[in-house]
């Protein structure tokens, strides 16, 4: 596929300039990259009750020492993300990794609520070095073996988010909170160096001022309608994936009687779910993509309907399978959806993830707000309506891509 940038000249074939064959130890590495980096999202969020009383933040507040790192992720997927199709990625994503170390060292050591705020924002910002590492890694692939890539590297990612809550409570509850930041900011400064030897430069084609490449990233989903329809799917599957893991914790400790240690352990258990990305990236590969993204949004509705089903009978053991088959659906759904959207523009792939990945994190905020509002109004019953809800709609926004294909045929 031909693609012409907004600057008119057009796209160099896949890979040009690009070294073949990357080492198994550099995908490695990125895969923990990337899982490092985003698990910085997550860490504060089950530590909440020991953070706010030191740092003087009343409860009611609280949960904004989450909210401001969400915030700053979003704003570093537009505004920093989209910087990969201008700066050379190894530069860039180093930069990122001191910026984050930077600012982890300033909220473990951090006495005041201001300072805290401020540093967190920079994690969530800084932590999309994660989406700069991915397209990467597509470049240095041949596209038969994209989607496994992509898969085996978003395993790393989604277990990244699946241990960061449950590593937290571990080490808070150990020697408490404070070191939990300070290991991360080591983690942060081992992944950098492995990277600065291993990561081959890769420099972007494209010209364009950070303006342009900012109003480009927005042209590019208004331009293409796979893009957007993608990006829809995963803002849905990812709103449905928060709704979960936000009001979870609360069932969990109000059914169940979990203590944090138990509802650490449900999370890890939930893990499991990782596995599914390599797999996807497989499917993807053989061309089952389409077919196991209606798949996995089925399997997401249905799997919601019974935890209410296993909440009500008392079943926690099915409530960790249910689990885990919904994080393999989410992921399954990343998976082909970044596949899919990386063979749109090879040479503007940066800004290709930028828009996905904006619009996907917009949908896991709405879940997040959704999961304590379903909950509160309805108990599980609710949000378990809510979620399966959210899978269904999903599915009908992909059914009618189907049908918009016969139309056109």
């Amino acid at each position: 596929m031909s693609v012409v940038d907004e600057a008119g000249a057009p796209a160099p074939p896949d890979g040009v300039g690009v070294a073949r064959g990357p080492s198994a130890l550099l995908l490695t590495v990125i895969a923990v990259a990337t899982g490092v980096l985003v698990a910085n999202l997550y860490y504060a969020q089950p530590l909440l009750a020991s953070i706010g009383p030191e740092l003087h933040i009343p409860p009611s507040l609280a949960g904004t020492l989450v909210s401001v790192t969400q915030i700053g992720y979003g704003v570093g997927l537009f505004f920093l993300v989209s910087l990969a199709d201008r700066i050379e990625s190894k530069r860039l994503v180093l930069l990122m990794f001191a910026g984050l170390t930077l600012a982890l060292v300033v909220v473990a050591s951090a006495t005041g609520a201001a300072l805290f705020f401020i540093a967190s924002f920079v994690i969530g910002v800084t932590a999309t070095g994660a989406q700069v590492l991915i397209p990467f890694a597509s470049h240095l692939v041949p596209e038969a073996q994209r989607g496994r890539t992509v898969g085996n590297i978003m395993a790393g990612l989604l277990t990244g988010i699946l241990l960061a809550r449950p590593l937290s409570l571990f080490i808070a509850s150990a020697v408490g909170w404070r070191p939990v930041f300070w290991l991360s900011a080591v983690a942060v400064v081992a992944i950098a160096v492995l990277l600065m030897r291993i990561m081959p430069k890769h420099a972007p084609q494209g010209r364009l001022s950070y303006g342009r490449v900012l109003r480009s990233t927005i042209g590019l989903l208004r331009r293409e309608p796979l893009l957007r329809r993608r990006a829809v799917y995963q803002a849905l599957m990812f709103a449905a994936f928060n709704l979960f893991w936000t009001a979870s914790p609360l069932m969990l400790a109000d059914r169940f009687g979990l203590s944090q240690q138990g509802i650490a352990l449900f999370a890890l258990a939930g893990a499991g779910g990782a596995l599914a990305a390599p797999l996807a990236g497989r499917a993807a590969d053989r061309g089952l993509g389409n077919i196991g993204t209606g798949g996995a949004m089925a399997a997401l509705a249905i799997a919601f309907l019974l935890t209410g089903w296993a909440t009500a009978v008392g079943l926690l053991a099915a409530l960790v399978i249910l689990g885990v088959i919904i994080d393999a659906a989410v992921q399954f759904n990343q998976i082909v959806g970044q596949r899919t959207i990386f063979l749109l523009a090879p040479e503007l792939r940066g800004r290709v993830n930028a828009a996905y990945m904006t619009v996907s994190f917009f949908g896991g905020a709405i879940g997040s707000t959704l999961a304590t509002a379903t909950y509160h109004w309805g108990g599980w019953t609710a949000t378990a309506i809510a979620g399966a809800a959210v899978g269904l709609a999903a599915l009908a926004a992909f059914a009618t891509e189907a049908l918009t294909g016969r139309r056109a045929a």
